[in-house]
């Protein structure tokens, strides 16, 4: 080949650098997380060399650039548009900049309503909200291709989460009893293993608030009880050898007495002491932690002890004495035993506690062990207790010697101390639409999108697994995770393994609608094969890709409203699809929908088992504190296998300390000041705080039609 010169552009030549290019790709590919490998690099370079030999004269640095271009576009499409964008860097960076400033303008003098869990009228959640929104301009811009863009920009599916997915995983289910066993190190300070339940408690606070602020979605601490017991049996023998220290050894039954109470007013002021630091201290990410415990099932006296008393504790609520409401967090989940909870068990007192609690409080939603289906198999079978992660996502099992299949009939699924990725929904009624004006099978468009989605899962999978365990050291190098006993400078791939990545759903309902003009509740055989097809297609890519793939029910809290300003603007306006402001939750039937519980529960079984990533049922409860309403649909539930929400209307005057369902205007003072809590989705929300909500406007329009949510 004969030497090349460039002319570069201030008319000077200079030889043709190869190690340029190499350097140039090089640095686009780690912008996307690729590797490419020197024999890429040195065929990028012939290719370049092969097209600037056929041109005739010298060429220019743009014509340099073109080539190399289109010589990565044979290599590898997704540097070829990192390489592409960096050409153009000054411009974007502006447009970037120049968007990230009408948003924090925005956040600043109007208010941001996207998360109900983030209050923008905070200086320190508007500097997370206004980083957020920079972090998603550039999750966007150096971690998606041009498609992908589109397909977001127009509706089709939406990728949760882009200010915080390029850093960190999804929810979790921690393992907060191996990192308290035997101390931990936390922000270069030794916490020794708590000595007494009152320490345990504030040395779980202290841990949730700096491992929440490492990822974002829910973080549950699963079956609370189990963790905390042997710390309240130390407290317990604290106390009653202190009484028999004191008034003598033959004074057994005074002293157990004695230590009894005394640890029954530790444990209340301790679990008190979590509740106020999940609902005022905001993590670092802005928002307050997301944070579950599941608890129930553990007959041993301390654990019961424990249970009971978190449940009395909220149904009592706090706040000053006459003025006193539940808190949001941590939201409460009771397993659900039948032979432990159902007439004549062991726990059956406890059960009923829980439903006092959940007539007060709306929490605690109930997870059934013993009904039907994925998660009452999994306990039945092996006793593990597959606890939900935030609001409704659930993992998929991974066996302690054989991944994603067991080994054999002695392995055994492990749950505690995993986590998710991500989730990604499609939005279903966009696609048919799509589907019917381009006039194409509907499964050959679906298809598309779930070709990438899983792209842009795999993606996601392999950037994060190059992450140090040094980015979340309590859960990766201190035992939160499973296999996270790392070295900081360790990458995470690891514990990569037994992830999972979610496909979400939404507007189940809507997708029937469009396809024949009938709800779910009239027909839901369409929207049933639909979310078949997509669980079977998912399976095949879970085999093939190694990854744990999971059909998600997305709660849809902004999403909703977004969603049908999509579509209206694709496809218009069309009755019982686009024509309110909102789309349905999930597979949820509509919440306009004129029908009771029983119906509802019924109505939505069907689709229960195909989505097993992410699910939960509710019906709402218009009679006033009713417990045997509560109490006969929740077990009606559990025997189906359900996770199953209580829905109330909570509304408390900030007058007079009146409360009452479904108010308002006080009717005892007339003030129209109040504060009222409503079930976002999965997890209850302000819907009213002082006059204002907490919720987008299209949420607000949602609640306010519900009849059977």
């Amino acid at each position: 080949m004969k030497e090349i010169y460039v002319v570069k552009r201030n008319g000077n030549l200079e030889k043709f650098d190869p190690d340029r290019i190499k350097k140039a790709i090089t640095t686009s590919a780690e912008r996307v997380m690729v590797d490419l490998t020197e024999d890429a690099k040195d065929d990028v370079v012939s290719k370049v060399l092969s097209l600037l030999n056929t041109q005739t004269s010298n060429p220019s640095v743009e014509q340099v650039h073109s080539c190399t271009e289109a010589a990565l576009e044979l290599v590898n499409p997704l540097v070829a548009k990192s390489y592409r964008e960096y050409r153009d860097y000054k411009r974007d960076i502006v447009h970037i900049l120049d968007k990230v400033y009408k948003d924090a303008q925005v956040i600043t003098y109007i208010g941001d309503k996207e998360c109900s869990n983030m209050d923008s009228a905070l200086v320190t959640t508007q500097r997370c909200l206004i980083y957020n929104s920079l972090n998603k301009e550039l999750y966007k811009k150096f971690f998606l291709t041009s498609a992908e863009i589109e397909a977001c920009k127009d509706g089709y599916i939406y990728i949760h989460d882009m200010s915080a997915r390029r850093d960190t995983m999804n929810c979790c289910l921690f393992d907060m009893a191996n990192v308290l066993k035997d101390g931990f190190e936390m922000s270069n300070i030794w916490y020794t293993e708590p000595k007494t339940l009152g320490t345990a408690f504030n040395v779980v606070g202290d841990v949730i608030v700096n491992t929440t602020a490492m990822q974002y979605g829910g973080f549950t601490v699963p079956e609370i009880d189990t963790t905390l017991k042997k710390y309240a049996k130390k407290s317990y023998d604290k106390y009653k050898k202190e009484y028999l220290d004191i008034k003598g050894k033959e004074y057994v039954d005074e002293a157990e007495d004695y230590a009894w109470k005394k640890l029954i007013r530790e444990c209340e002021q301790g679990y008190q002491g979590i509740e106020y630091k999940l609902n005022t201290v905001s993590s670092s990410r802005g928002d307050y932690p997301f944070v579950t415990f599941t608890f129930g099932i553990d007959t041993d006296k301390f654990a019961k002890m424990i249970s009971e008393v978190i449940l009395n504790v909220h149904k009592e609520g706090q706040g000053k004495k006459g003025f006193k409401r539940p808190t949001l967090f941590p939201k409460l989940v009771f397993l659900f035993d039948k032979k432990l909870h159902g007439e004549g068990g062991k726990l059956r007192d406890l059960f009923l506690c829980a439903i006092e609690c959940s007539k007060k409080a709306m929490y605690p939603d109930y997870l059934s062990l013993t009904g039907e289906g994925y998660v009452c198999e999994m306990y039945k079978k092996y006793k593990r207790v597959v606890s939900p992660m935030g609001c409704r996502a659930f993992l998929s099992p991974w066996y302690e010697r054989g991944g994603m299949e067991p080994a054999d009939d002695k392995d055994k699924p492990v749950y505690i101390g995993r986590f998710n990725i991500g989730a990604i929904s499609l939005h279903l009624p966009m696609i048919l639409a799509k589907a019917r004006e381009e006039q194409k099978d509907f499964y050959e468009v679906l298809d598309y999108y779930l070709e990438m989605i899983r792209k842009i899962h795999i993606r996601t999978y392999n950037y994060l697994a190059k992450r140090k365990a040094s980015t979340n050291p309590l859960a990766y190098c201190q035992g939160g995770f499973y296999g996270g006993n790392l070295n900081p400078e360790d990458a995470i791939e690891p514990i990569m393994k037994s992830c999972t990545a979610s496909y979400g759903i939404t507007a189940l309902n809507e997708l029937q609608v469009l396809y024949n003009g009938k709800s779910i509740v009239e027909d839901g055989k369409f929207a049933y094969e639909v979310l078949k097809y997509i669980n079977d297609k998912t399976l095949e890519y879970k085999k093939e890709d190694k990854i744990l793939y999971a059909i998600y029910g997305t709660p849809a809290e902004n999403l909703c409203g977004l969603q049908i300003k999509q579509f209206r603007k694709k496809y218009g306006v069309i009755e019982g699809v686009s024509s309110r402001e909102y789309v349905s939750n999930s597979f949820h039937c509509g919440v306009w929908e004129d029908i009771n519980g029983i119906e509802k529960q019924d109505l939505e079984n069907r689709f229960w088992e195909l989505c097993k990533g992410g699910r939960i049922q509710y019906v709402r409860y218009n009679l006033s504190y009713n417990t045997k309403a509560i109490l006969t649909l929740v077990e009606r539930a559990m025997d189906m296998g359900f996770y199953e929400g209580v829905n109330l209307s909570l509304a408390y005057c900030n007058s007079c300390g009146h409360e009452e369902l479904e108010m308002d205007v006080c009717p005892k003072c007339g003030s129209s000041d109040l504060t009222k809590i409503d079930r976002m989705n999965g997890y209850l929300s302000y819907s009213r705080v002082h006059g204002d909500t907490m919720l987008s406007n299209a949420k607000m329009v949602e609640i306010s039609e519900r009849k059977s949510m």
